[in-house]
């Protein structure tokens, strides 16, 4: 038999995914290790191993792709390097009279009305920063030849600071790339094997400042990352795999191992990238639904994203650590609330929660690991929401002394409350911050999150979501059964995904056919030999391509999907331009139809559809579900602390119908269905909860 798996390493717990043939799903967690990411990795896989009865090695032989099998893999070690400044030491070398652009940014402080601000710092430092003498014109001619003594002279002051990777970003490579080529033919030769990136390879687009700061990013994250997959690869040797390691990108899909490493800046961010993915799946399959905002709240963040008609959206307007990363990636935004982010409160007396985390390592202060801070779960805790017997199934156990102290001293004390009152005023900071950050990507961007079905994952997602989504107005939240682990799930069954872009300016009313048909062909081409590298059959290749447009005057652009592969004619470019007013007025509710509409990049996406195992499926059959206990827990529209139903998940089938108040125990999540609201058990094994007065009156469109 062979198995399909996916870790994905998060900063408090380590999740792997594994699925067999029959499409039978299991989930396994250990503990985050900080110092070493692969010690938690191995652990995971022994757990699996143990759990199928298999020898490690016999295991990890079914689960290599010579057998059948595969093996994804996503991790936070690129985004927290970057936030933590640990990257490797990186110079860059840009055109002569630019040094500056990373300091001064697009625009420079972010909020010209806040005079205390300090300026940031640039993510190289400018005596790292060195001018070369050329220069290209926005047409791609040479207006001045590259000075090569130039280029020599600033590797060898580069060699006495010790760098360990170089970034090159000059003026209009997009044009014409052949300065930054020659840059990357005297490196090779005066500095064999240190680490470089062109930005025309790396995020070939019109903006200065994006560009440079992705290929800075995408240059320093390469010695990390290359020596992580290097190790990472070595202990999976040894342990008995065999074959091609994939893993996860911010693009939502996997890549090869060799693939990452050439541009280790697409595995930023890319755990929160596969939340959709699977949130799609799941959503997809179990109630055929295509809108939908996915939710993950897991023990250090909190990732929203959403999907309109199936698609997922995507921005290059994504920062982590403050820095631009420019690049087209999964439109996901984070804030630090997880159930291990630390509540404090100020010297005016108000509540915070983080964006200080607990971590993994001492973990919340129930952990019993050193921790002191009260934290997110210790209130779930001391509101009786999780057993402290059951955490991970019983795996790990909590103390709710712990707990109670720490609110008790850092909470409860200084707001001068009950310890269940300080919990629950952690409780409702938290959602409250989960609520803004899940409007932040749906009202303010035109979409009416009643209108959505939300898909809630994270270990700590089922503890608040009922609550978000009923203070939002929406009235349905589908609660996977594997959504301790919604990020690795997506990981499992990621399709193998690309993009490839490129800057080429034209407008409606004089429109480039000649022009863009060539831009879209070689765009085209470096598709199929991605399909050719990673090995995808014809029949599941598949192109998506799509123009990012604006009218005239505007800063940002929209990305409008082509109805097909190009633009040949009027009638096709009418049809853009019509495709292009209608996303504009959905999602600014204005448009502009009298007005010609400017077009700046085009992008081809490479998407190689992996058959998807047929999930198991119970026939329903509607009934009551029986409680096998209660406890008590806090309610505060009920008056507090009352008696409440536990439902072990384990022991629900298909069908079972579970009224409010009531408390259902995963292995690796707790859900709280909140009164005047409903659980139902989907044939798939989900769990559908149906908010409101109005619950089972759907206002979530169906495909």
């Amino acid at each position: 038999m062979s198995y399909r798996l996916c870790i994905d390493i998060g900063g408090t717990f380590t999740d792997l995914v594994v699925a067999d043939a029959q499409g039978n799903v299991n989930i396994f967690k250990s503990p985050t290790t900080p110092g070493n990411y692969t010690d938690a990795f191995i652990e995971t896989v022994k757990m699996a191993a143990g759990h199928y009865s298999l020898p490690l090695k016999e295991f990890m032989g079914q689960c290599s792709t010579i057998e059948g099998g595969y093996f994804g893999h996503g991790s936070t070690v690129s985004t927290n390097a970057i936030i933590e400044g640990k990257v490797a030491k990186t110079a860059l070398l840009c055109t002569k009279g630019f040094r500056d652009i990373l300091v001064a940014r697009e625009a420079g402080k972010e909020n010209p009305y806040d005079f205390q601000m300090e300026y940031p710092e640039p993510y190289i430092p400018r005596y790292l920063t060195f001018g070369i003498s050329e220069r290209i014109n926005a047409e791609g001619g040479i207006e001045i030849a590259l000075n090569e003594e130039d280029v020599r002279q600033a590797i060898r002051q580069l060699k006495e600071y010790k760098v360990r990777a170089i970034a090159v970003a000059l003026l209009w490579s997009i044009a014409n790339p052949v300065h930054e080529l020659k840059i990357a033919e005297i490196i090779d030769k005066e500095w064999p094997g240190i680490p470089y990136s062109l930005s025309h390879l790396v995020n070939p687009c019109i903006r200065e400042y994006r560009r440079f700061s992705s290929t800075a990013i995408d240059a320093s994250l390469k010695p990390l990352v290359s020596n992580y997959v290097a190790q990472l690869e070595k202990r999976l040797t040894e342990i008995g795999y065999k074959g091609q390691l994939s893993l996860l990108t911010s693009s939502g899909g996997v890549v090869s191992a060799e693939e990452l490493v050439k541009k280790p800046i697409f595995s930023v961010d890319c755990g929160p990238a596969l939340a959709p993915s699977a949130g799609r799946l799941i959503a997809e399959t179990d109630l055929s639904l295509n809108n939908i905002i996915t939710t993950d709240m897991g023990g250090t963040s909190f990732d929203v994203a959403c999907i309109t008609g199936g698609e997922i959206a995507v921005s290059r307007d994504t920062e982590v650590g403050g820095f631009m990363l420019g690049i087209n990636k999964v439109d996901s935004k984070s804030i630090g609330a997880g159930g291990g982010s630390i509540a404090w409160v100020d010297s005016g007396g108000l509540l915070h929660i983080g964006p200080q985390s607990a971590g993994a390592v001492p973990g919340p202060a129930c952990y019993n690991k050193g921790g002191t801070e009260p934290t997110v779960t210790d209130a779930n805790i001391v509101l009786g929401y999780l057993d402290p017997t059951y955490f991970l199934g019983g795996e790990m156990k909590l103390d709710k002394k712990l707990a109670v102290k720490a609110i008790q001293d850092k909470v409860a004390a200084p707001l001068n409350i009950s310890v269940e009152e300080a919990a629950y005023a952690i409780w409702g900071a938290v959602n409250a911050s989960m609520s803004n950050v899940i409007q932040d990507i749906t009202v303010w961007r035109g979409i009416d999150p009643r209108e959505y079905l939300v898909v809630s994952g994270g270990g700590a997602g089922g503890l608040h979501m009922v609550a978000i989504a009923e203070e939002l107005g929406g009235r349905q939240v589908l609660i996977p059964s594997v959504a301790g682990a919604l990020s690795a799930f997506g990981g499992a069954f990621a399709d193998v995904t690309s993009d490839f872009s490129l800057s080429k300016f034209t407008e409606s009313g004089s429109f480039d056919y000649e022009g863009i048909k060539a831009a879209l062909t070689s765009l085209e081409r470096q598709a199929e030999e991605f399909f050719e590298h990673m090995r995808v059959p014809k029949k599941q290749q598949k192109l998506q391509v799509y123009a990012e447009a604006r009218y005239p005057f505007q800063v940002w652009e929209l990305p409008v999907l082509l109805q097909g592969t190009g633009i040949a004619n009027q009638k096709q470019l009418d049809r853009l331009v019509a495709d292009f007013h209608k996303l504009h007025h959905k999602v600014f509710t204005v448009s502009a139809p009298d007005q010609p509409v400017e077009f700046v990049y085009w992008r081809v996406k490479a998407i190689g559809k992996l058959p998807k195992p047929d999930f198991p499926a119970a026939k329903a059959v509607p009934s009551k579900a029986a409680s096998k206990a209660t406890r008590k827990a806090y309610f505060k529209d009920l008056g507090g602390m009352v008696d409440t139903p536990i439902y072990k998940g384990v022991d629900l089938k298909p069908g079972n119908v579970i009224t409010a108040p009531a408390i259902i125990e995963e292995p690796t999540t707790t859900i709280l269905v909140m009164p005047d609201s409903k659980a139902s058990i989907t044939r798939y094994g989900n769990y559908l909860i149906e908010i409101g007065k109005t619950a089972g009156k759907s206002r979530v469109v169906k495909k």
